[in-house]
């Protein structure tokens, strides 16, 4: 919890139709098992005291004491269980019968939610028993409590005051102005509905996207229990159907006809991140107004966290959806190169190859725009600057990629004009320095600009997104090109996006992107061991790209800070990293995105396709100047 994250759990319990004394029995056994499971909330379906479909027997005043009576038993039994807990129960209020959730925790009942919209239609006459609730906020007393009674209440954890749960009942889910559309915005980052919700054919579909929608809307958890084993199959059957959402993501969902208890933990600390930034709509305590606010108690002792997280947050983990997602963004990258190649009338588009993945993708890209705009290939004039660290591998694979790819293939190496500049500068070339690699990179990029003016063409940039975040390119070297169409494509999603066009293509074309997939990423700067082979590998020099990857979606999108990034690292690269390899290189993300925010603040043009983007003129607008202190000393 210290880290925002509430187990919460959707109790579908067995129940007998009107025998009030079992199901208060299932209820409690299955209660105080959440709570052993560590749930600090916990939701049963509607109606479940007395079971929703007692029919005319909800006019049985035998029915609706003895609801109470098992209410307050419910309510005792409770006691030392520090988690909120609703159940659903008929409740008599000012004559009026209501279809309730009741609110309970710690031995006691704090307060009563009623229905607000009834449903007659269908297979529903809950209007022939229950009356809609309508009016404002008022007390009821159950047993020795008196609580409040009304829509409008948020239960505050009072251990983590990011723990704000409101409740709505079934209907209000389905109808246009659903309770939680005020409860929200009022604050609540976690909305429970207890539901009886029967099964038809293609109902779980809509029911499922249904809520997945409604948490997407209002940025909160939402916790859905419904109905199961025990209610009348007279004429319907249920299925027991209960999702747990977290902003549009199914965090768990429960078999049909298989009644359980379903856990999630909800992260309310990400809510919380995410209302904040998300201007256009209003979330806060000021919206308020009129609820009345009941406070409990959570259990804040240590659990274990069993909601997983991907290693590769940018990465689809099927293989359809990566495929899918490949497709899409190679569209969206061809498409904003399309446009900008027309709005310049250029003739040419002009690439450094390395024989690396990012100008590999690049040419894909630009191969892709120009089929698309019925351009011939030839005009994309792809250039090879072998230079000092240049391997056979990378000069090979540069080469038949052009080839294969239909391109026009241009060599220039740089070396002998690297040396003139050196003497022209009094370099030592012998001491290989930050000058020494950096001038090969805006040689590069000096070839590069020249060659576009010759063809009258545009310079296509081929640098990712992670090198943006940690800065790993030469200010006015491979930093520097007239349209970026990777910018915002992180350096894991560039790896599969590769692989995967790869399959698409096959043959020659395919292996070739198999081998530069399969080799080492590297600059290149520096000469090649005595083998051959690459020297300079960047992942030993600024960290596996795979966690800077985890680090910058975590940081960037969500605002998580240091020690909880560095919490879900630890879960998600468990075996792979040691705690200290972990920390050691989100320490060197910290200080490196920090330090290099000056080459971001005057990037090229480039397509946003993610939901992290860097570009100074969009999505990220950081002083080139900021310290890293608070960041680097909560590390610490």
């Amino acid at each position: 919890m210290q880290y925002g994250f509430v187990k919460c759990c959707a109790a579908t319990v067995p129940i007998r139709v009107a025998d009030v004394e079992y199901n208060c029995g299932r209820i409690i056994a299955a209660l105080k098992e959440a709570a052993g499971q560590g749930a600090q909330v916990t939701v049963f379906p509607e109606l479940c005291v007395s079971g929703y479909t007692c029919g005319d027997l909800f006019n049985q005043r035998a029915l609706i004491e003895e609801t109470q009576r098992a209410l307050i038993n419910i309510a005792q039994a409770s006691k030392g269980v520090k988690s909120l807990v609703f159940v659903g129960a008929p409740i008599v209020c000012g004559g009026k019968l209501y279809n309730c959730g009741v609110a309970i925790s710690n031995g006691k009942i704090l307060g009563v939610v009623p229905k607000s919209n009834i449903p007659d239609y269908g297979e529903f006459y809950e209007g022939r028993h229950f009356t809609a609730f309508k009016g404002k906020t008022q007390s009821i007393t159950i047993g020795d409590w008196i609580v409040p009674f009304g829509t409008d209440i948020l239960f505050i954890a009072e251990n983590c005051p990011s723990l704000k749960v409101a409740c709505e009942i079934c209907e209000d889910l389905w109808v246009p102005n659903s309770p939680s559309a005020r409860h929200a915005p009022a604050g609540a980052t976690v909305i429970v509905n207890l539901s009886c919700s029967n099964e038809v054919i293609g109902k779980s579909e809509y029911r499922r996207s249904l809520i997945s929608v409604q948490s997407a809307k209002l940025i909160c958890g939402y916790v859905y229990c419904d109905a199961g084993e025990g209610e009348s199959t007279t004429d319907t059957v249920f299925a027991g159907h209960s999702l747990i959402c977290e902003n549009a993501s199914v965090l768990a969902e429960s078999r049909l006809f298989e009644n359980s208890l379903l856990y999630g933990e909800i992260d309310v600390e990400k809510i919380e991140n995410e209302r904040r930034r998300t201007s256009s709509a209003f979330f806060g305590d000021n919206g308020a107004d009129g609820y009345v606010c009941v406070e409990f108690e959570t259990d804040n002792s240590e659990g274990t966290l069993s909601r997983r997280f991907s290693m590769h947050p940018f990465v689809p983990e099927s293989a359809e959806k990566l495929e899918e997602r490949t497709k899409l963004i190679l569209t969206m990258q061809a498409k904003g190169l399309e446009k900008r190649l027309a709005h310049t009338k250029s003739k040419t588009a002009v690439i450094g190859i390395s024989g690396g993945l990012d100008s590999a993708l690049a040419l894909l890209v630009t191969r892709r725009a120009f089929k698309n705009i019925g351009k011939p290939l030839t005009d994309i004039i792809a250039v090879t600057m072998p230079g000092f660290g240049t391997s056979s591998r990378t000069f090979e694979n540069s080469k038949k990629l052009v080839e294969l790819s239909g391109a026009t293939l241009k060599t220039v190496p740089i070396g002998e004009t690297v040396l003139k500049h050196f003497q022209d500068i009094g370099h030592d070339p012998a001491c290989r320095d930050v000058t020494y690699e950096n001038a090969q990179a805006r040689m590069r990029t000096l070839v590069l600009m020249d060659i576009a003016n010759q063809t009258g063409g545009l310079v296509v940039g081929t640098g990712d997104l992670s090198e943006l975040a940690l800065g790993w390119a030469t200010y006015n070297g491979d930093h520097m090109s007239m349209y970026g169409v990777n910018a915002s494509v992180p350096k894991t999603l560039v790896k599969h996006l590769v692989s995967v066009e790869a399959d698409l293509i096959g043959g020659e074309c395919g292996k070739v992107l198999k081998d530069i997939v399969e080799t080492e990423i590297s600059p290149e700067l520096l000469p090649p061991d005595k083998d051959g082979k690459i020297a300079q590998k960047t992942e030993d020099l600024v960290g596996p790209y795979a966690l800077h990857d985890f680090f910058l979606y975590y940081i960037v999108r969500w605002g998580f800070c240091p020690q909880k990034v560095l919490y879900l690292a630890n879960t998600a690269f468990e075996g792979v990293y040691t705690e200290e390899e972990i920390k050691k290189w989100l320490k060197r993300f910290y200080t490196r995105f920090f330090a290099q925010q000056f080459k971001r603040s005057c990037l090229p043009d480039g397509v946003k396709v993610g939901s992290v983007a860097l570009s100074p003129r969009g999505d990220w607008r950081m002083p080139s100047d900021a310290a890293a202190a608070v960041w680097l000393n909560s590390l610490e």
